[in-house]
């Protein structure tokens, strides 16, 4: 065989040897593409299942009444809450995801008999035409700048609980981990960052909340609380766009509750978030007393030098930038003010223990007014 001829069988062999390879590849190829459209297929299914089970009735044969009390105030959220622990709709966020999506409305308090045969629509008709109920059993103020321990004890005082029960229940982090899937355009996984000393810190609203029940369970006080945090918060969620800063919930409710914690009666807020912007601008330490109080855990008149010196997360003279989470709840007016700070140069504020804040630009201007307002009221 000449040399050509070798060369030709060998091109030959080669070109067969690739047709094999490439049709291996295929079929390989081919092979797992079925597999992934299989995959993809069973997940679609199952979710489409999932949902169109969740949308049907929880026992159509079972139309034993089960009365169902929505108090005064309950948000959407909160009455799908409360149709699930009844058993009457299988998925809360379902049903809640159904009443927003065919823009239902206008559902009254009331004491309702329901039943586990009743479909969405019919739930939905019955909630629109509730019975008025009575005076709340009591009214739960909390204030605003409250931090979680003593909203703890607003709830042991006046529920029997006692304020460690409150708070274990409120740092449990099964519970919290619940919170997230149920509150999810509010809470995220950054409240159980291990810095934070408590994961709902700041996200319990400021406000009075009225209670139908001698003792309600302390996860209802709770949700009671942050349905109402939704309701506000999705005032201000949108403001945040283009903010270097507050990018999200858990950060405007941080830069909020500094605020609320520096604001006096007389106070500007849109003033001291001026301050605590300018101060973020210029690569500065935040260096606001509240926060140190917080790391300490402690009430004090006076934040002393050697205070300054606490080693913690939370002590703004020594890290730069907020802080890990809220120190405190906070009022609408310091959620629109972290939002909506005042166009200022300043750098430094003092509050005077008349409740008049001095703001200034430069260090001297600042120690000059503390010994004005301050050194010298106190001697």
């Amino acid at each position: 065989m000449s040399d050509n001829d070798s060369k030709k069988e060998l091109f030959k062999k080669n070109l067969q040897e690739r047709h094999s390879e490439a049709k291996t590849i295929r079929k390989i190829v081919f092979i797992i593409f079925i597999i992934l459209l299989l995959a993809i297929s069973g997940i679609i299914g199952g979710g489409y299942l999932y949902i169109k089970s969740a949308l049907e009735p929880v026992d159509p044969t079972n139309k034993e009444p089960i009365e169902v009390t929505i108090p005064i105030g309950s948000s959407p959220t909160a009455i799908a809450r409360i149709l699930e622990e009844h058993e009457v709709v299988k998925n809360a966020k379902v049903f809640r995801y159904y009443t927003k999506f065919k823009n239902e409305s206008g559902f009254q308090a009331g004491e309702y008999t329901l039943n586990q045969s009743m479909n969405f629509d019919e739930i939905i008709e019955s909630l629109k035409s509730g019975i008025f109920m009575g005076e709340p059993v009591f009214k739960m103020v909390i204030p605003e700048g409250k931090q979680l321990e003593e909203i703890a004890t607003i709830i042991a005082e006046q529920t029997g609980y006692t304020q460690e029960e409150v708070i274990n229940k409120m740092d449990d982090t099964e519970y919290v981990r619940g919170l997230i899937s149920k509150y999810p355009s509010i809470l995220t996984e950054e409240i159980l960052n291990e810095d934070i000393k408590h994961p709902l810190e700041g996200y319990l609203f400021p406000a009075t909340y009225p209670f139908y029940e001698i003792k309600p369970s302390i996860e209802s006080i709770v949700e009671t609380m942050l349905d109402q945090s939704e309701k506000i918060l999705v005032k201000y969620t949108g403001l945040m766009e283009g903010n270097k800063y507050i990018d999200s919930t858990h950060k405007l409710l941080t830069m909020a509750s500094l605020i609320e914690e520096e604001a006096t009666a007389q106070t500007d807020r849109e003033t001291i978030s001026s301050v605590f912007y300018n101060r973020l601008d210029s690569d500065m330490p935040l260096q606001t007393d509240p926060t140190v109080l917080y790391a300490l855990g402690e009430h004090k008149k006076r934040v002393l030098y050697d205070h300054l010196a606490v080693n913690s997360p939370y002590n703004t003279y020594k890290i730069k930038g907020l802080t890990p989470g809220p120190i405190a709840n906070a009022g609408e007016s310091s959620l629109s003010a972290a939002l909506n700070p005042a166009e200022t140069d300043y750098l430094y504020f003092l509050a005077a223990p008349t409740g008049e804040v001095y703001y200034s630009k430069t260090l001297e201007e600042h120690n000059a007014k503390k010994a004005q307002y301050i050194t010298n009221q106190q001697e």
